[in-house]
């Protein structure tokens, strides 16, 4: 059974139902091994590449509160790391049951840096949301804006 979706769009997405339920799978996978002792906040994120592969990754808290990492930022690093650098969509995964949560702003500048990409919020319940980094982030700053004409 595929996951309820609401969508921002009126675009058809182009993941298929087993690219969907496995995003969300791994994301809420990667939730369970979340280090989150101080906000008791877990997130998991998963990401598909755009040749197929699976990327997950957990936020990560710092006694330090300045020093810790989202999830979503974990798995860009990890596929980054690997070699990676396309991608088709992340899924974000919480434990909140009353709505979807989005990136946080650092997260959706970070993923704007990889291009136009889906973005899945997902509930502990596997319903979604989907959406794009182009919606969640209107006007973001890219790599192609360091090559824009500057004043002399």
């Amino acid at each position: 059974m595929s996951a309820p979706v609401t969508t921002t769009t009126n675009t058809k997405p182009a993941l298929s139902k087993e690219e969907i339920d496995q995003i969300i799978e791994l994301a809420m996978q990667a939730r369970s091994k979340s280090h989150s002792p101080y906000s008791k906040f877990r997130v998991g994120a998963c990401i598909l590449t755009a040749d197929g592969q699976y990327i997950s990754g957990c936020n990560v808290e710092n006694a330090s509160y300045g020093l810790s990492i989202c999830a979503e930022r974990t798995a860009y690093c990890k596929a980054v790391s690997d070699g990676f650098s396309k991608f088709k969509a992340i899924a974000v995964s919480t434990d909140v049951e009353d709505r979807w949560l989005s990136p946080c702003g650092a997260c959706r500048q970070f993923a704007a840096e990889f291009g136009e990409h889906y973005i899945l919020m997902v509930k502990p319940d596997k319903t979604y949301r989907l959406t794009t980094v182009t919606e969640m982030l209107p006007g973001s700053f890219t790599p192609g804006d360091l090559d824009a004409p500057r004043a002399s």
